[in-house]
């Protein structure tokens, strides 16, 4: 048995706050080839995760808050919102389902946030996400600007 608890989120959380893209996620499952992927995913308030999609492996994914509040954005194929949907730990959502092909991000609404994620098996590496062209490249000059407007979406 494997607790997901204070402890386990503070240790993920100091990863997170010494990794470059500030964000660290910790594999629950044993094998990419296992029938059920989960994963713990923290993330600290300036952590941008690029606009993508899962077309090459199309299944819907869950994701759960555990801490914090986060926000999920849906994105047209031109990088138009065309929904945002706030989630957190102990709010009236706690979690969302994003489907296979649609264009989205998640960021975080309060300093640190952690989610599990939950999706079909196997995972391939090769088929993960497909970058959305039109949003800011992570880790340069326009992502910090690009992730300021996504999180004021939410007030």
């Amino acid at each position: 048995m494997e607790a997901i608890d204070r402890t386990f989120l503070e240790t993920l959380g100091r990863q997170a706050a010494a990794s470059p893209r500030r964000r660290q996620h910790f594999n629950l499952h044993t094998s990419y080839a296992d029938p059920c992927q989960r994963l713990v995913n923290y993330l600290w308030h300036d952590s941008y995760i690029r606009p993508h999609r899962h077309s090459a492996d199309p299944k819907p994914e869950t994701l759960i808050a555990l801490q914090g509040q986060m926000g999920c954005i849906d994105f047209d194929g031109n990088g138009n919102v065309v929904s945002v949907v706030r989630f957190g730990a102990g709010s009236d959502c706690a979690a969302i389902i994003v489907e296979p092909g649609e264009w989205h991000t998640v960021v975080a609404l309060t300093e640190a946030a952690a989610l599990l994620e939950v999706k079909a098996g196997p995972f391939d590496p090769s088929a993960a996400k497909e970058p959305a062209l039109w949003a800011a490249e992570e880790g340069s000059d326009a992502a910090n600007v690009y992730l300021a407007r996504l999180q004021a979406l939410f007030g």
